[in-house]
């Protein structure tokens, strides 16, 4: 038997719950499993017995048992006036149900007395009209370092008393109807929500017990739920549902799934997310993804949380990795893969709605709620349909090709970075050792110091004043060697104001990717920068440079020809190797390697999506589509 604090009496036991939680659910198959009892008692009415134990045998494909409640008719707004056929004076439906969800401690329990076939008495009160009562309790994950009892004891100062009315009477019949079967049987388990446990104790204890007449109620009906809506009905994540169900059938172990799901559930969604989006996919690095972590971990703390719910995990997802992977995440959290099809009608779900088998909506109430579920909204820009693409590609207009403002600023900021990080390393290169006399000058110089520590000199180093403007032309190589398929797109665009460089570049096809009316998305592979912007022949069409083999070797040789300064600042991973460097000396030029590991890989990645506009009007309402990839 459970600890003496669970117990109302020698034969009768009680396992006070969570609704909802998958914890909570393992946690009373492990009870039901580890002790020797004779009787079930489970929190429902005897109306829902029959197509509750009949929906289990359904399990894993989730259901609903419904029950239909009388008509309420709208009064407070009636006026003489508005007695008509024509006003709408319907009744306003309302349907209470019963979750058959896996991770419901109930179901559990009903599930593994089903199957080690010991009896089963359904003790609530039959209302025509359901209350919920539920509140705010400790995050259920507590279960993993405490006992239940602890945990239990630690919720009672937290537990109010229920308001007077229908749920006090639930709690008194309840507590009558346990009294009868320890009558019949001698080792009794209750399961019931820890919002009603202290309250049936006390009327147990203190002889309140009262049997209050069933009302008359509609019969129960058994649906089977639409996928797309179980986020709404069932209490874990559709997904972590799943693998509660997927360890079931593989007899492995579920008792850390809560956190080890999650982890599960970040890699599907890393993996779908990168199937996806292909080559404009961020590298889900694991640096960002523990990034990712803490701000889960963060956000929880502040909701007073073990473990995040679903608008977390979302907007952590979308800060770190953007709409895309945020989508995807959110996509694969409402995945259910036990979704085979039943000949039972349809019950769609929303929120505190639902979509009856006849088409009609109504208002839904859950017989086993869970904790109070605030509902909140995160913007995302999805990815539009392909019908949408086709028909955006088709009316595309070649001739009308623009960029995206807020992206030129943001590469003409890297492009200055880049230049000044080249400008450093010429200066490094030209830096000369004297004796130190009078002054420090540019900083000690540790290395010829110590070289001639026996004489006791210091020496410092001089650095030669830098002429701004030394750099007009910057190459950034974010992918070499690289392949001309997939690189298809390679224009050149000159400047719109004096604040933008000549841009030549070679990225992916932007109209395999739009992401809008007039509005395509690429990925830089390489691209050269002018500034002081100036008009120049195509590099892509330019006769004399046609000795050239690669793509990089291309925007190289342009580069030299129409750079007015000797030096040339290359971004890449790896240095220019032999055959550039013979290169540029045939056009009189040196280049000053600037290491791409030297600026944050994120914000690489960042700059290398491109947006192409078809038109300067649709910067207008571009801001609608582009989103945060």
């Amino acid at each position: 038997m459970l600890d003496e604090s669970l117990q109302l009496s020698p034969r009768i036991s009680v396992a006070p719950v969570l609704h909802g939680s998958g914890d909570f659910a393992v946690e009373v198959r492990r009870i039901l499993l580890a002790h020797d009892f004779d009787c079930l008692a489970v929190p429902l009415p005897p109306s829902f017995q029959t197509s509750v134990e009949h929906a289990i045998d359904h399990l894993p494909n989730i259901t609903a048992v419904i029950q239909e409640e009388s008509p309420s008719f709208p009064t407070d707004s009636w006026t003489p006036d508005s007695d008509r056929e024509d006003d709408d004076t319907d009744a306003k439906r309302r349907v209470s149900y019963v979750p058959i969800d896996p991770c419901q401690p109930v179901i559990a329990a009903l599930r593994v007395a089903i199957q080690e076939h010991i009896p089963r008495a359904f003790i609530d009160l039959e209302t025509d009209c359901f209350e919920s009562h539920s509140i705010v309790l400790p995050d259920p994950y507590a279960l993993k370092r405490v006992s239940i009892e602890r945990f239990a004891a630690a919720a009672l100062l937290g537990i109010p008393r229920p308001p007077e009315g229908l749920t006090t009477d639930r709690i008194r019949t309840m507590a009558a109807r346990l009294k009868e079967l320890e009558t019949r049987y001698e080792r009794i388990l209750f399961v019931c929500a820890l919002a009603d446990w202290p309250w049936i104790r006390e009327a147990y204890t203190r002889n309140l017990t009262t049997t209050e007449e069933d009302a008359d109620v509609e019969a129960a009906q058994l649906c089977s739920v639409s996928p797309n809506s179980l986020l709404f009905m069932l209490g874990e994540l559709p997904f972590l549902t799943g693998l509660y169900e997927q360890a079931r059938a593989e007899l492995d172990n579920d008792e850390n799934l809560s956190v080890d799901g999650l982890k599960q559930l970040l890699q599907e969604s890393r993996d779908r997310y990168q199937i996806e989006m292909r080559s404009l996919a961020r590298r889900v690095t694991p640096k960002l993804m523990s990034v990712f972590l803490r701000y889960v971990r963060n956000l929880s703390l502040i909701e007073r949380r073990m473990t995040p719910d679903l608008y977390t995990l979302i907007v952590a997802a979308r800060q770190v990795f953007g709409d895309s992977f945020a989508i995807e995440l959110a996509e694969v959290s409402r995945s259910y893969p036990y979704t085979s099809w039943l000949e039972l009608p349809e019950i769609s779900f929303g929120v505190d709605k639902a979509r009856l088998p006849d088409g009609d909506m109504a208002d839904v109430i859950s017989r086993l709620p869970g904790p109070p579920v605030q509902w909140r909204t995160c913007q995302l820009t999805t990815k539009p349909p392909r019908i949408d693409q086709d028909r955006w590609k088709m009316r595309w207009n070649p001739y009308r090709q623009c960029s995206w403002p807020p992206e030129d600023v943001a590469i003409e900021n890297f492009r200055n970075h880049v230049k000044d990080a080249a400008l450093s390393m010429m200066g490094a290169e030209l830096a000369q050792t004297e004796k130190f006399s009078a002054s420090l000058k540019d900083g000690l110089d540790i290395r010829e110091t110590l070289r001639n520590w026996h004489t006791g000199d210091l020496y410092v180093k001089v650095f030669p004043p830098q002429l701004h403007g030394t750099l007009d032309c910057v190459l950034m190589f974010f992918d070499s060697p690289a392949d001309p398929r997939d690189y298809p797109w390679r224009i050149t665009w000159m400047a719109e104001h004096n604040d933008e460089s000549t841009l030549a570049l070679f990225a992916s096809d932007f109209q395999e990717e739009l992401i809008g009316p007039g509005i395509g998305l690429a990925k830089y592979g390489g691209a050269m920068f002018l500034f002081p912007p100036r008009e120049i022949e195509d590099v892509w069409h330019d006769f004399r440079l046609d000795f050239t083999d690669t793509l990089e070797e291309r925007l190289l040789a342009g580069a030299c020809l129409h750079s007015r300064e000797r030096h040339i600042a290359v971004l890449s991973d790896l240095p220019p190797g032999a055959g550039w460097r013979r290169l540029a000396k045939r056009f009189g030029r040196k280049l000053v390697h600037v290491p791409l590991s030297r600026f944050s890989q994120e914000t690489i990645q960042r700059l290398r999506m491109v947006h192409v506009l078809n038109g300067q009007e649709v910067r207008s309402f571009a801001a609608h589509f582009i989103r945060d990839s």
